[in-house]
């Protein structure tokens, strides 16, 4: 048998060998296969125990040594997976920070985006303000000329009646508006009232939370034993005082309530006076008949003394005092001199009534401020009143006293200004045009206007006189108003607005500018009487002049703005109404003798011979400028008799000069 060899000396070969025992152990049914029988049994037992020995030693030492490999293996496998976790979290860290960075980095660059799209936006918005505003203004100094031109063609055209209506109905407005004002003012005060209410109530409440803390403090304190005798003089001694306080305070309190009843009376008394001027004045305005104006008059004169009485009797201040008793003052001293021209059988002109207007409107605010005074004030105000405190009915009498220094609404600002026609319509013997003539006409008066289109508007009467009204537009889109006489076909009125806002031209070159147009016009031999200047627009009347005589019902007035330089105004009617190239002028004491007459102190620097208006008729006067101290006047005598015919206080304001 051939001898079998082993090779022990790889140890591949010896895993090999065991895994082919292992294969055949189990092939077998778990038992080791033998070998076959060999020729010496004992060598072959020791070869095979030899090899069993070889083969399972280095295989025992190999595997531990594996393990321990993989294991140091796995542990630098973890390792490595863990470092690189490690870096992958650290990149992604870092990434996130920057992406932050950059998302924070954007925001601040959206959020100043943002800002400067707000700050243009508001600016935008501004601006579009200003110009809306601008607009707004614009189009409302429009509506303002539109109602301006209205009224004033509404006043011309209205009668007696209609104005009486008007005034009436305004004056129901303004009543219904204070009525309004000072509900609101009740408003608020019973707010302020409830307020005060609410304050002092908690104010109470803090109290008696305090009393009820010591109270309570007071129960934990020690017995007062010894105090009992002491608190039992003093309280006698307090009985005692508090009989005299009480006795006194009775009488104190009897004198008190004397003197507010006294006041209350005087005020009441004050408040009845005003309301019957206020009936007596209302009725004076519209009152035509001498003898029912002699009676309000004497009416009127009888309430300013009751009104003057009950003022010095009140606890007012002097500066008020002042206020109101002058406006009682002068109503009643120019009533009085009312009274007197009507007894001396003249009857009042247009002018008195307008200041009888003016009188009437005041008086109508002061007794309603007083009235509503004395309805809502309460007893602690009118208390507080009487002692001289400050409250709600002085603040009252203060606005009271304020309201009686309003400047008259209604003023004339040229001498006679106003009176219309004055004996015979000079325009009603005049030919009757066309409107289509009319049209042809007030395009030749108003070419240097380069007018680029005209509309008739209809027809107005007024003083008697029949007019065809134009609105025409220049090539500048301004509008120009205009009238044309129906008889003669004469340029009565017109009107334009422009801005003027600087003085380019003075007085005598808006003179000059103004005699070209109405020589234009064919009015010459003309003087101007009056001159103003207030608002950068000259305002110059004019009166005829017949044989060195000036002629007042013959009057024109014509405005020029002194920016552009030409004329923007004019108002013919009088001049149109009363012109008589033939008039007779009569016959007038001298100069010398008239000035004569003026009252002591006036010191004329001026004077001419004149025909006015008075009562419906033409008079021939002397005119004197004067000088009263600081004060200047125009004064008319009476050119054959030296009366005092009419007087005229001079008056400046922003505006220009007026006539009072």
């Amino acid at each position: 048998m051939e001898k079998k060899t082993v090779n022990v000396s790889s140890g591949a070969s010896k895993v090999e060998s065991l895994e082919k025992e292992n294969a055949a152990t189990v092939a077998n049914g778990g038992k080791t296969a033998k070998a076959a029988p060999k020729k010496s049994g004992v060598k072959s037992v020791k070869t095979q125990v030899t090899t069993e020995k070889t083969v399972k030693t280095p295989k025992t030492k190999k595997t531990a040594a594996e393990k321990k490999e993989e294991k140091a293996a796995e542990k630098r496998l973890a390792a490595a997976k863990t470092k690189a976790e490690k870096k992958e979290k650290k990149l992604l860290h870092k990434a996130e920070l920057k992406q932050k960075k950059l998302e924070k980095k954007m925001a601040i660059k959206e959020k100043k985006l943002a800002k400067k799209e707000a700050i243009a936006k508001k600016k935008a918005e501004r601006k579009q303000a200003r110009l809306d505003h601008a607009a707004a203004l614009k189009e409302r100094k429009v509506e303002r000329k539109a109602e301006r031109i209205a009224r004033r063609e509404m006043l011309k055209n209205e009668s007696k009646a209609d104005r009486r209506a008007r005034i009436e109905r305004e004056k129901k407005e303004k009543i219904a508006l204070k009525r309004q004002k000072a509900l609101a003012r009740e408003k608020q005060r019973e707010q302020r009232m409830k307020a005060r209410e609410a304050a002092h109530e908690r104010r109470a409440q803090e109290r008696r939370h305090k009393r009820e803390q010591k109270t309570e403090r007071k129960k934990h304190a020690p017995g007062f034993g010894g105090w009992l005798a002491a608190v039992i003089s003093l309280g006698v001694a307090c009985l005692a005082l508090g009989a005299v306080v009480t006795a006194g305070a009775f009488r104190m309190n009897d004198m008190t309530l004397e003197t507010a009843n006294g006041y209350r009376s005087t005020l009441y008394e004050l408040v009845a006076a005003s309301e019957d001027m206020d009936s007596n004045l209302s009725k004076l305005r519209v009152s035509s008949g001498a003898n029912e104006q002699r009676t309000l008059l004497t009416d009127i004169l009888v309430d300013s003394e009751l009104m003057e009485s009950a003022l010095e009797r009140m606890p007012i201040d002097s500066v008020t005092s002042t206020d109101i008793s002058s406006f009682v003052n002068k109503t009643g001293s120019y009533c009085r001199n009312l009274l007197g021209k009507i007894n001396r059988g003249q009857p009042l002109t247009q002018t008195e009534r307008n200041t009888v207007e003016y009188l009437y409107n005041i008086n109508a605010g002061l007794y309603s401020e007083l009235n509503d005074m004395t309805t809502h004030m309460t007893e602690k105000d009118f208390m507080a009143f009487i002692g001289g405190g400050e409250g709600v009915v002085s603040e009252k009498f203060g606005e009271v006293g304020q309201s009686t220094l309003q400047e008259p609404e209604e003023t004339i600002d040229a001498p006679f200004s106003g009176e219309g026609n004055v004996g015979t319509n000079r325009l009603a013997a005049e030919e009757e045009i066309s409107e289509s003539r009319a049209e042809e006409l007030v395009k030749e008066y108003l070419q240097n206007y380069h007018i680029a289109n005209t509309q008739y508007t209809g027809e107005t009467l007024a003083h008697e006189v029949t007019c065809y009204n134009f609105t025409l537009t220049d090539e500048s889109g301004n509008e120009i108003f205009a009238q044309i006489t129906k008889n003669g076909g004469k340029l009565a009125f017109f009107d334009t607005y422009e801005e003027c806002t600087e003085k380019n031209f003075d007085l005598d070159t808006c003179d000059s500018l103004a005699r070209e147009f109405l020589s234009g016009l064919g009015i010459e031999n003309v003087a101007a009487v009056w001159l103003s200047d207030g608002g950068m627009v000259a305002d110059i009347t004019y009166v005829s002049v017949q044989n060195g005589v000036r002629v007042y019902p013959d009057l024109i007035r014509v405005r020029v703005c002194e920016s552009k330089g030409r004329v923007v105004g004019m108002d013919a009617m009088g001049y149109l109404l009363n012109h008589d190239p033939a008039r007779s002028i009569g016959t007038a004491m001298s100069r010398e003798s008239a000035q004569a007459k003026l009252s002591a102190g006036l010191k004329p620097y001026s004077a001419h011979l004149a025909i006015i208006p008075l009562n419906g008729e033409e008079v021939l006067a002397h005119e004197f400028a004067c000088t009263y101290g600081e004060e200047e006047y125009v004064v008319y005598l009476d050119a054959e008799t030296g009366e005092e015919l009419q007087v005229y206080r001079v008056r400046s304001s922003a505006r220009g000069s007026f006539l009072r």
